[in-house]
Parts: C-alpha cells; structure tokens; sequence
C-alpha cells in the first residue's frame, strides 16, 4: 500500500494562499515517491486554486473537508458530493473531530455522509478518536468501535483505496500532545481488529491513518509503527517547507 500523506488546512488560505503554497509543495517535494501518495483539503473557496497545482502532477489529489448527505436542496451552508466533484475533488473528509465536538455531528451522521459520498464516487478518510476523558475511563476500544461500527454501518462495496480511517485522539489535536509509539500501537491495533470485523478480507488493504500533531520531527517514528499507513496533518501542512519534509519522512 502507498502511505496516505493528508493535509486539513482547515480554515485556513485564501484561494491566493492556497495556491502558493500547493506550488511550493509539489516543486520542495519533488518527483513523489512510488510507494507515497498525497491529497490535501483546502477550504471549500481554495479548491479550485489549490486543484489546479495539484492535478497536474502525479500522486497529488485533493478533497472538501465536509459534505451533505444530499445531492442538493434547501440545505443552506452545506455542500453536495456532486459540487465536490464539480470543483475537481476526489476525497472528502467525514467525521473529524471537530464537527463532532463544535457542529453536533453524531456517529450515524458522520455514517450517512460518509455512506453517500462512496455512493457519489469520491474517496473518503473517516476521521476517528477519543477524548482526554474518554481515553483516561478505559474508553478507548468501545469509543472507536462505536465511531466505525456507526460510521462505516451502510457503506457500499467499494475497493480499499477508495476508504481511510484517520485515527486522531482528540487531545492531541493541535495541542501539541502526540500520543506515544505505544500508544499509537495500542489504538491502530484495535482500528485494525474492527476494521475485520466490517470489512472482512478488505480491511488489509485499508490504510489506517495516524493524526494529531503530526510534525517533521516525529513524522518518520510515526509512520514506520505498525499499522500506521499514513498521516493526518493539521497544522504542520499549513506551511509547504515543513508538511514537505512529513510527505518525504
């Protein structure tokens, strides 16, 4: 499998920005490694700037960070599979931490988009992850099985490369907290074991993404754990010269 090397600018960039620094990425990076692959997700106003840089060179692909579970209607503020796919996009991101805490997400919506955007024909990474509170009450298996078995409950039979599971504990998302090797171990194994249990044969070959203050300097350890087949990365991607050093890690 190609390590998934993904990059949540989050509300960040104006289209202007945007462009500069996918610009900056791909000519610091390079020719892409083979076994390296890379999509970045931009604010919805800078997905045509950033896509246009990023569909020009091999390996590089890009995503909306939220969808609608509809192809359209009276659902103001949101945004359907088809405009993503209008603007080029070809992932999308469903369940992070964020619109979970901050917007109300429930596990069986974060299900639903993620169920009709694979209907829709985009890839997704479902974004998984427990809390300070929830890892400390010996939560931490019964939370991420909860998130997977809602969030991957009535999903289409698509091939692997199609899904990710970025597992981002909640408290080390730009708090500059990193989980530790074990700690990033004990929960990919437990992502892993679910993901048999749903997916079957195809849970193999589905990567299994690491996120939460992904940074150059813990990029390598990180990657070469078991069962770590990418990276999630917030803040650190923001910037071309350091999210350049995490893709080349």
């Amino acid at each position: 499998m190609k390590k998934l090397m993904a990059a949540n600018w989050k509300m960040f960039k104006t289209a202007q920005d945007a462009k500069e620094t996918a610009v900056e990425l791909v000519e610091l990076v390079g020719e892409l490694s083979e076994d390296r692959e890379v999509v970045v997700f931009p604010p919805f106003t800078a997905l045509h700037a950033a896509g246009e840089v990023f569909s020009q060179h091999e390996g590089y692909s890009f995503g909306g960070q939220n969808v609608c579970a509809a192809l359209e209607g009276a659902f103001t503020g949101e945004i359907s599979p088809l405009m993503l796919k209008d603007a080029g996009c070809t992932w999308v991101l469903t369940g992070h931490s964020e619109r979970r805490a901050l917007f109300g997400e429930t596990s069986e919506q974060v299900g639903e988009k993620t169920t009709f955007a694979l209907n829709n024909g985009l890839n997704v990474c479902l974004c998984i992850g427990e809390t300070l509170e929830e890892r400390e009450a010996g939560k931490l298996e019964a939370v991420i099985s909860e998130q997977l078995e809602k969030g991957l409950a009535t999903i289409p039979d698509v091939a692997p490369e199609c899904l990710a599971v970025a597992y981002e504990p909640v408290w080390a998302i730009g708090t500059g907290k990193v989980a530790g090797p074990e700690e990033i171990v004990e929960a990919h194994a437990i992502v892993r074991a679910k993901l048999l249990d749903i997916l079957k044969g195809k849970a193999n070959t589905t990567r299994v993404l690491y996120g939460g203050s992904v940074k150059p300097e813990n990029a390598t350890q990180i990657i070469a754990l078991d069962n770590v087949d990418g990276v999630l990365v917030g803040g650190a991607s923001l910037k071309a010269e350091s999210f350049s050093k995490i893709v080349t890690a």
